[in-house]
Formats: structure tokens, C-alpha cells, sequence
């Protein structure tokens, strides 16, 4: 008994083949248009596994680095921070960020204080104690400098990441680490 074998062909027939082609053209088409939609849609990532995060506005808004960096050089920009603290960002006569973030919170009792650009200082209206423009005591009863973040421009946002060598101002390990 002989067994007949199927003599068709196993190649792809003409329309196959531009069904194929038309679906790839389509599919290709359609994801690199999709892509950015879906990039301007889903929101940056806050925190990263560095610990890490990106700087917002007082409402809450993520801050596009292009705002701040629109302001005059020197400009100290009042942004909230890591863990949400209040940290000054400064504006460069290079138009870059300042590689160090100043945390607004004084290290003799933890109150918040404007920047006074009269006088070139960080003064706490609490007690008294004044800080220069990089955050270094001036004036007590603070016994600390103030703590100092990381600063970089990520894409299109600003972000902070903790400060854990040397401080910069003083060559030492800093004391908030």
C-alpha cells in the first residue's frame, strides 16, 4: 500500500505575503506614532531606586527644568525637595543649575527662612541665626551648616538626590548623613 504525499507548495502565496507587509507598515506606523502620545501621557517616575526625586512646585506640580533655568543668574528658586523639605536651587551665570540644592531648614530649631539677597544671607526670622549664600553659619545660636542636596537636570526636570559625601564647604562628612 502506498502512501500519497501532498505535493503542495509551502511557500507563501502573493497575498500572504502582502498581507504580511501591509500589517508590518501598519504595526510600524502606528507604534512610532503611539509612542510619544503614550511618553507625553504617563508621568515621569518620582522616585527612583537611588532615592532620588523630582523637584515640584508648592501645588505639588513637577517643576520642567526649563522654568528655573529661565530666571536671571543667581535667582534662588524656592522648590520642595527630598521628602518634601523646602530646598533652594540657584540658577548659574553659565544658565546651569548649581550642582548643590540648600535645604530651608535652620539647624537650630528647624524653621524656615527666606533667602535676603540685600544682605547676601539666609536669615531665620525665629532666633536669629544667619547662613552665607552657600549655607555655612554666619551668625548662631544654629551649631550646622545647612544640609545640601544633590542637583541635575534629568531629561526636561529637575532632580534631587541625597548628599552623602564630603560637604563641599567644609571637606568633612556631613553631619546630616
Amino acid at each position: 500500500m502506498s502512501e500519497n504525499l501532498a505535493l503542495e507548495s509551502p511557500s507563501m502565496s502573493r497575498r500572504q505575503l502582502l498581507n504580511f507587509l501591509t500589517g508590518a507598515v501598519v504595526a510600524t506606523t502606528a507604534s512610532t506614532l503611539l509612542y510619544p502620545a503614550a511618553k507625553f501621557f504617563i508621568a515621569p517616575s518620582e522616585v527612583s531606586e537611588d532615592g532620588s526625586i523630582l523637584a515640584k512646585d508648592v501645588h505639588g506640580n513637577l517643576i520642567p527644568a526649563k522654568q528655573i533655568l529661565a530666571e536671571p543668574v543667581g535667582t534662588r528658586a524656592l522648590v520642595a525637595g527630598l521628602n518634601a523639605e523646602p530646598t533652594y536651587i540657584i540658577v548659574e551665570s553659565d544658565g546651569t543649575l548649581h550642582p548643590w540644592g540648600i535645604v530651608d531648614n535652620c539647624t537650630h530649631l528647624g524653621c524656615t527662612f527666606p533667602w535676603n539677597a540685600n544682605e547676601n544671607q539666609f536669615q531665620c526670622p525665629c532666633h536669629g541665626s544667619r547662613y552665607d549664600a552657600e549655607g555655612r553659619v554666619v551668625r548662631g545660636p544654629a551649631p550646622l551648616p545647612l544640609k545640601l542636596v544633590k542637583v541635575k537636570v534629568e531629561e526636561e526636570y529637575i532632580r534631587f538626590s541625597p548628599w552623602i559625601e564630603n560637604d563641599p564647604r567644609t571637606g568633612e562628612k556631613p553631619w546630616w548623613v
